[in-house]
């Protein structure tokens, strides 16, 4: 099967490239921006038609959340039209979309993991630009998977876990919101259960399409990551000194786009419909900083 990927330089973009070796069943075209911009709809459709594809995987998104409040712009230019553009590719070449999407679709104050039929609610413009690209593949196609996931992180690109390591290689004290909770996920992880789900639709098992959540497990907060990030990072020698990790609330560190306070995923749905296992983010966090330490 010919699988496309756009966004191939993004996180999971890069792992789904990396991963895909792994699936000698199948041919990826992994392509960038540069390759292909999905805010060109003739593009897309040359491309899909050019490449043969038999699935399309969407890993681009604009999703610099902070700089997004003052480039909404860019933002809906790429996760809102860039998606359009791609749906519409889609439907013209009668084959499926894998997309993701995010926990920022909701203003995080329900007190239980969202589940998929709660309704969203962002908080955001860039929260909103991605419930708008949900949206616009709802409402062109029947076959597509919608992945929400959560704080991801990988061993490509900027992330939350490379920005504790930064920070701690000239700081011994942090101070980390302890009053948001979501679960941490790998862009490995999500490429895994991404393939995994073209492996099904390729043995044409029959197909339950639709919105999904998925992430590592278990829920933590912003503060609980940190220390467990450290905690590994000594472990694997990219930290060489003692770091004390203060707790604070969020009103004590205010960021240009309020984050939901809770960004847990129920993700029963996807275990059951699609038999997809989920693995714990310590695991996933503890291959990362391995590898990292074996780069150095």
């Amino acid at each position: 099967m010919r699988i496309l990927i756009t966004g191939a330089n993004g996180q999971v973009g890069w792992a789904l490239k990396q991963l895909a070796r792994k699936y000698p069943q199948h041919t990826a075209i992994a392509l960038e921006r540069r390759d292909l911009d999905i805010t060109c709809k003739d593009a897309v459709n040359q491309t899909i038609a050019k490449e043969n594809a038999d699935i399309v995987i969407n890993a681009a998104a604009y999703t610099a959340v902070d700089k997004a409040e003052d480039n909404a712009e860019s933002a809906f230019n790429i996760n809102r039209d860039g998606v359009d553009n791609l749906a519409s590719g889609c439907l013209n070449a009668d084959i499926p979309l894998l997309h993701i999407s995010t926990d920022y679709v909701f203003n995080g104050k329900k007190t239980s993991p969202y589940i998929e039929t709660d309704p969203p609610n962002p908080l955001g413009i860039y929260g909103h630009s991605k419930l708008a690209g949900e949206q616009v593949i709802a409402e062109q196609l029947n076959r597509f998977i919608i992945l929400r996931t959560s704080w991801v992180f990988g061993l490509h690109g900027q992330n939350f876990v490379k920005t504790i390591l930064r920070l701690c290689q000239d700081r011994s004290e942090l101070n980390i919101i302890a009053d948001q909770f979501g679960a941490p996920t790998s862009a490995t992880s999500i490429a895994h259960c991404l393939l995994q789900i073209c492996d099904q639709y390729n043995n044409d098992i029959a197909m339950p399409w639709g919105l999904y959540h998925f992430a590592n497990t278990p829920d933590t907060s912003w503060h609980g990551f940190t220390c467990k990030i450290i905690d590994l990072a000594q472990k694997y020698n990219l930290i060489d000194h003692e770091i004390t990790v203060n707790k604070i609330t969020s009103e004590q560190y205010p960021l240009p786009c309020t984050r939901p306070q809770n960004s847990c995923l129920d993700k029963d749905k996807i275990t059951k419909q699609l038999s997809i296992t989920l693995t714990p983010w310590e695991e996933e966090l503890e291959t990362m900083l391995m590898t990292l330490s074996q780069q150095l």
